[in-house]
């Protein structure tokens, strides 16, 4: 298995819980987000740890190819990883965005487009997420209420808790909102149209850019229900989310635990979100393979897909993702 070195990012909404939950001994302030899994250009993530420490996370995948990815995964994206994970604190509401569907992103960026899920780790009291329009509106009373900045007048506002779970397909109108941390699991995308920023200014006093004629074209401006998900919060282990770009599941462990991975076609990316456990996988991709002996609250690992076993000790929870 792979861990590897966390991006760290500095935003305007970003906060301080993001360090203390995973470990971190850092002076840098204003964390938004953890990029712990990312084969973005420029932000490639860097193996941490093992006989591979140092590898960028394509030259890892140009190094074990299908044993890594698994073989369709890797005919159909090469070295280029096909999701990114991220921890994301927001201290502050974030801008109201979108992100564009792989069509319009292929067209416009060359690029795949941005389907999204969060996965709520802790929520301060009368945190909201903003998800999807509640009612239908048309392009030109988009355009109107961007300019007057009455668009949150339009979207649907969640309560936010621990153990909450949101799907967020591309072109939903979203925003993460304040006090909230959470998992954010996605397609590997950087791409974001920002609507609406509620006046905010940079750094050196500017207003952030918007991205209004540009997000028109992505947004899907029919009202939707079933942004926040249903799922067996009893089970040991429950699944969360599935669709055509990832699978998502939780799971607590208890003492000692084998999970069998062998009909799994793809890598697994575990993310620990409680507690701390010892893992193992039978993938043998390398002599000093990274198995940390105590992977804790905060730490994610990448198992290959050649891996058909892994072995848990301890006491702890995970989000976990694959391909499907």
């Amino acid at each position: 298995m792979f861990k590897f070195r966390p991006i760290l990012k500095s935003v305007l909404w970003g906060g301080n819980r993001i360090a203390p939950f995973k470990h971190l001994d850092t002076d840098q302030a204003h964390i938004g987000e953890s990029w712990e899994i990312s084969g973005i250009k420029g932000h490639e993530s860097i193996v941490a740890c093992g006989e591979d420490t140092g590898l960028t996370l394509p030259q890892l995948i140009t190094k074990y190819q299908a044993a890594l990815m698994g073989a369709e995964a890797y005919d159909r994206f090469g070295n280029e990883f096909p999701l990114l994970v991220k921890f994301i604190d927001a201290a502050s509401d974030l801008s109201v965005q979108v992100h564009p569907n792989d069509d319009l992103a292929a067209r416009r960026h060359g690029c795949q487009g941005k389907t999204e899920m969060w996965y709520v780790i802790d929520a301060e009291p009368g945190a909201l997420i903003h998800a999807g329009f509640s009612q239908r509106i048309d392009a030109e009373e988009y355009g109107s209420m961007t300019a007057q900045g009455t668009i949150m007048n339009a979207v649907q506002h969640h309560d936010s808790h621990a153990g909450d779970a949101f799907m967020l397909p591309p072109g939903t109108i979203h925003s993460i909102g304040a006090g909230n941390l959470l998992v954010e699991i996605q397609q590997s995308s950087d791409i974001t149209y920002r609507v609406y920023d509620y006046g905010r200014r940079d750094a050196m006093g500017n207003l952030r850019p918007l991205h209004t004629d540009l997000a028109r074209e992505a947004l899907d401006f029919e009202p939707h229900s079933g942004y926040k998900l249903a799922y067996d919060r009893t089970a040991q282990s429950a699944l969360i989310a599935s669709c055509r770009h990832f699978v998502v599941s939780k799971m607590a462990i208890n003492g000692s635990h084998t999970c069998d991975v062998s009909q799994i076609t793809s890598f697994v990316i575990m993310i620990c979100i409680d507690g701390e456990a010892s893992l193992a996988d039978d993938s043998h991709l390398s002599s000093h393979p990274c198995h940390p002996t105590a992977l804790h609250r905060g730490d994610t690992v990448l198992i290959p897909a050649c891996a058909s076993s892994i072995s848990i000790k301890g006491h702890a929870t995970f989000i976990t993702a694959h391909l499907p």
